[in-house]
């Protein structure tokens, strides 16, 4: 889970893609809209059963006759007639598994075959390699899907077949480009291929992640950023209003120097302050506890996820740390294991923390977070009913009460659910007038009704209770798209995201993924790019490298087999 700044971006944070997807009429990318295919896959089929001799239920097929077929004839046999008589008869004994016998009879179809008739012999080649494919030689596998192209570049199956072996010998890249031209030629109608192509994208960009973390330098979010994740603790222990208020009237000079930065938005003074100070000897345990979770945070909002653990669990661990430290560490420990991918330790974590502070409702705000991106809604409504009810005048806590229900009201399928969540939101605007996320939220409620033109409105007002916030600009330009197709409209709000806030990397990601369907893959390998240097974990960065891979692979594709061959819409403009 990325760093979450609001309510609003932690529950919605997969939900633009597939609006982009669906307004714009064809996958954003590979890699983004497999998931359909995934949640109705059967699962991965059989290997061959060798004790029978059967032929194997692998997905490895042939082209070619059906079986049984009379080849018989009185005519003089021709070349190429020759040729398809060895090709069926290789067939049959390709689907009784005699993989050997059906590699010689292709070896003499393919000697027999006429040069000029480059789709038959393009055919033999695959059906040879679908042979040696099932015998798992890749290399010969590799070499005649290769031939095959040669003679019938847009031979989806020697594509596909091609791209599977070079993702088993780990050449990702090259696997990418095969799967992709195979997508696009297909209209991106056959679900092994896209499948394929997810799981190709996924393996690649974790690569290319990994590479990058070893050289990556970290990158403060920005002002606006910062302010609006601490806004969403209502207990924080340092930086909450009553916290600063008795710290002003008894802190000490090192714990209120590092507060006073905070205060002046000198975000990145802070750790060095909150490392000068905890070095030093006479800095009081109850100081450097306070000290160590400030430096930890941090840590956490530039990405730097080793620093951060260490830095929390040293506070978690020490039993002489107040509870409110120790709670609010195991809360940002949560998240920096959702982060990486940890949810069941993350999970753990949240129910540490109510062993030790059961009246704690940043509990319960933050697990309902992680409860909706894990789609569990029953158990984040629970947690935000006792996250509002600790903290009744909590604004963000209201609106995510109010979205939890309108969820499980939408999986209950009951009207009367639904009307009472609406009902709630609409009295969030008396109750919490300025509370930005009151109005995201429901927007955002509205986008999922299709209530589109009003879901603008309320995109609007939010702009106006928080006309910094880069991310609501996002949502209303992705918004337009869903809308109405609005590519000029939906890029002019983007860009004065970009505007307000040039370390949106949200934006940037977003009007990449639009470029990508305009067709400027160039412009949109750049968009990734910023976005990349902005990306604080792991996990983002997988995201994007598997964006930038996809627009890298189409524009390779593009210059081999013409440009006008990726793109099956129109240009938008």
């Amino acid at each position: 889970m990325p760093v979450s700044n609001s309510a609003a971006s932690a529950v919605s944070s997969s939900l633009p893609k597939w609006q982009l997807a669906l307004a714009v009429g064809a996958p954003v990318a590979l890699g983004l809209g497999y998931i359909y295919y995934k949640n109705s896959s059967q699962g991965k089929p059989k290997g061959p059963d060798k004790s029978n001799g059967t032929a194997p239920e692998k997905q490895i097929s042939i082209d070619g006759d059906s079986p049984g077929k009379n080849i018989r004839s009185d005519r003089p046999e021709t070349p190429a007639a020759k040729a398809q008589r060895y090709k069926t008869l290789g067939n049959e004994v390709f689907r009784v598994g005699k993989y050997d016998d059906a590699i010689l009879y292709y070896n003499k179809a393919i000697e027999a075959c006429p040069l000029e008739d480059k789709n038959e012999l393009a055919t033999f080649y695959q059906n040879r390699a679908a042979a040696y494919d099932a015998l798992e030689k890749f290399t010969a596998v590799k070499d005649d899907c290769t031939k095959a192209l040669e003679l019938n570049p847009k031979y989806t199956k020697a594509l596909i077949r091609r791209a599977k072996v070079l993702e088993k010998i780990n050449e990702l890249e090259l696997a990418l480009e095969d799967i992709t031209a195979a997508c696009i030629l297909e209209k991106f109608t056959n679900s092994s291929a896209l499948l394929a192509a997810d799981r190709v994208l996924r393996q690649l960009g974790k690569q290319h992640a990994q590479e990058l973390l070893t050289t990556k330098k970290p990158v403060m979010p920005s002002k606006h950023f910062i302010k609006t994740y601490f806004s969403s603790f209502r207990n924080d222990p340092l930086l909450s209003a009553e916290a600063i208020n008795l710290l002003d009237n008894h802190g000490s000079p090192g714990l209120t120097n590092a507060v006073e930065a905070f205060r002046g938005e000198r975000y990145d003074d802070i750790i060095p302050i909150c490392t000068a100070e905890i070095e030093k000897s006479d800095t009081s345990l109850s100081d450097k506890m306070q000290l160590l979770l400030l430096r930890g945070t941090f840590y956490l909002l530039l990405g730097q996820p080793d620093k951060a653990i260490g830095d929390l669990n040293a506070v978690i661990s020490n039993e002489s740390a107040s509870k409110e430290v120790r709670v609010n560490a195991l809360i940002k420990r949560a998240t920096m294991h959702m982060q990486l991918e940890n949810s069941s330790q993350c999970l753990k974590d949240f129910e540490k923390a109510v062993e030790i502070y059961p009246n704690c409702g940043d509990i319960y705000h933050h697990r309902g977070q992680v409860n909706l991106l894990l789609e569990k809604v029953n158990e984040a409504r629970e947690d935000s009913e006792k996250s509002l009810k600790l903290n009744p005048e909590f604004g963000i806590a209201y609106a995510q009460k109010c979205y939890t229900d309108y969820r499980h009201a939408a999986l209950s399928r009951m009207p009367n659910l639904l009307e009472s969540a609406m009902e709630n939101f609409e009295k969030s605007f008396e109750l919490f007038p300025d509370c930005c996320e009151c109005y995201t939220l429901y927007a955002q409620m509205l986008c999922d009704a299709q209530s589109y033109e009003k879901a603008d409105e309320y995109f609007s007002k939010a702009i106006e209770k928080d006309p910094k916030n880069a991310t609501i600009y996002v949502h209303r330009g992705l918004l337009q798209l869903q809308w109405c197709g609005n590519v000029i409209k939906a890029m002019e709000y983007i860009n004065k995201a970009l505007e307000l806030d040039d370390k949106c990397e949200f934006g940037y990601e977003t009007l990449g993924t639009i470029e990508v369907q305009r067709g400027n893959l160039k412009e949109a390998i750049k968009l990734f790019d910023k976005a990349l240097s902005l990306a604080r974990t792991a996990l983002e960065l997988t995201h994007i490298f598997s964006l930038q891979d996809a627009a890298k692979a189409q524009l390779k594709i593009g210059e081999r087999l013409g440009a006008d061959f990726i793109f099956g819409i129109p240009n938008m403009s």
